[in-house]
């Protein structure tokens, strides 16, 4: 009896991989690769885009610009400068009822190359480096670096990049220094251990023959990419280059239950939100996938979620639905339901002093839900209220995905934010809703395949609604 009375009122969570039978494991399963398919050729933000413009296209979605007028069943998207998209289906209710939106981003740590970044120290060269985002400096020595990105000369001609992935290419690294000599470097904290100016990219060592003096490695380098791509040094400095790791994403575990891969954080949402609206044919309210950009360095820019870009793509639907009238977009965002679908730290047994056992996010129990992030005192955070957090229990219940509420560490031990809080702002009720990572931020993630499912499902219910 006491039993039942456990079972009845306490939450539970239970292992997401105790609950699927073997035809919803091969589900699992297949998503998982799919995904990790996706993500060995979608690393940087420039190719993420690409390859979902691909993808939508071929199921049916058209550029807004080349609708004129819109109606229930359409479905359109807008590519904003090749590094964030919004994309949509147009719901059978007015669109004044709300939209239902998920917002994922598609850029993740990594290092950029400076604008002048090609230098000769004692015979080898080098590329300067500005590391992005939130990284923990020494995991990026001594590992195998791609180079991805594009490079664009005055008359405008664009040449896209991409050095390291196959087994013919050459890899890049940056060095560290051998433990026989490392006394005072092991003696710094371990934050200081590496300094940001000494990510530079070893990148050659031959020197041009035919040149006396100084320079004659760099001079080869440059040799090497004009060849290659008919550039000049001075053409690097209106490029977007991007160091990435060359690993693949891989399964993980003896029982092939996790998937190991660079950028997870945040593609793992942005792939399953992409994946979960390709299945949709009509919906209710009119379905928004965003996939953004610069959320790892505040969201700013013409392509960052501050921007007023996402506001110009949903007055345009609002134009072609012939629906707009002063004020509507207000009213619109402000009767809208959004997830922004951005990953949670999963809880480290190794680093379990860090976490709030009973407020974590543990992988391989399904999606986890964030009512706010923030730091502190909630810093930064926009706190989703409790009547939408019961809303989006109610859609998950009823549908059986697994899902548990968390918070990102314990209180004052840190902190994050998402892209949650620009949409609250503008009157969009929101909650935090991702895949729950290991090593987040880190070269090499780590996640539950039944997690990434649990994602897919989430989002599809979600847009169903």
């Amino acid at each position: 009896m006491e039993e039942n009375l456990k079972e009845k009122l306490f939450n539970t969570q239970k292992d997401g991989w105790e609950t699927v039978g073997e035809e919803e494991k091969s589900k699992i399963f297949h998503l998982a690769n799919d995904y990790m398919k996706f993500l060995n050729v979608a690393k940087t933000e420039r190719e993420f885009i690409k390859q979902t413009e691909k993808l939508i296209q071929e199921n049916g979605y058209i550029d807004i610009n080349e609708k004129k007028e819109l109606q229930a069943g359409d479905k359109v998207y807008f590519n904003n400068r090749g590094k964030s998209m919004y994309i949509a289906i147009i719901g059978e209710e007015s669109i004044e009822e709300g939209m239902h939106i998920i917002g994922s981003h598609v850029d993740s740590p990594r290092l950029d190359l400076k604008p002048n970044p090609l230098y000769e120290d004692t015979g080898l060269a080098y590329f300067k480096t500005h590391y992005y985002g939130g990284i923990k400096k020494y995991q990026w020595t001594t590992i195998p670096l791609s180079i991805h990105g594009v490079i664009v000369k005055p008359n405008g001609e664009k040449i896209e990049v991409c050095i390291g992935e196959e087994e013919t290419d050459p890899i890049f690294t940056i060095t560290d220094l051998l433990p026989h000599l490392a006394q005072e470097q092991m003696e710094k904290k371990l934050k200081n251990g590496i300094d940001g100016e000494d990510l530079s990219l070893l990148v050659g060592s031959i020197p041009y023959a035919l040149e006396k003096g100084p320079d004659k490695v760099k001079l080869n380098i440059l040799s090497i990419l004009n060849q290659k791509y008919g550039i000049v040094e001075a053409d690097l400095t209106s490029s977007e280059l991007e160091l990435v790791p060359a690993f693949r994403a891989r399964t993980l575990g003896f029982d092939g239950s996790m998937v190991a891969a660079y950028g997870q954080d945040d593609k793992v949402c942005a792939y399953t939100s992409i994946a979960a609206m390709m299945t949709l044919t009509q919906v209710k309210h009119t379905a928004i996938c965003i996939l953004s950009d610069k959320e790892e360095i505040g969201s700013m820019g013409n392509t960052g979620m501050e921007s007023h870009m996402f506001d110009y793509f949903v007055s345009e639907l609002l134009n072609r639905l012939g629906a707009n009238r002063p004020n509507l977009l207000d009213k619109v965002f402000c009767y809208s339901k959004m997830l922004s679908s951005d990953v949670d730290a999963g809880f480290d047994p190794l680093y379990a002093s860090v976490s709030d056992k009973l407020n974590a996010g543990f992988i391989g129990k399904g999606i986890s839900l964030n009512k706010y992030t923030g730091s502190k005192g909630k810093s930064g955070a926009s706190d989703a209220n409790a009547e939408y957090v019961a809303w989006i229990r109610n859609v998950l219940e009823k549908n059986n995905i697994r899902y548990q509420v968390a918070e990102l560490g314990k209180v004052d031990i840190g902190g994050g934010g998402t892209i949650a809080y620009i949409l609250a702002n503008k009157g969009v009720d929101v909650i935090d809703c991702g895949v729950p990572v290991l090593s987040m931020h880190a070269p090499y993630e780590v996640t539950s395949k039944f997690d990434i499912y649990s994602a897919y499902k989430t989002y599809q219910a979600f847009w169903k609604e």
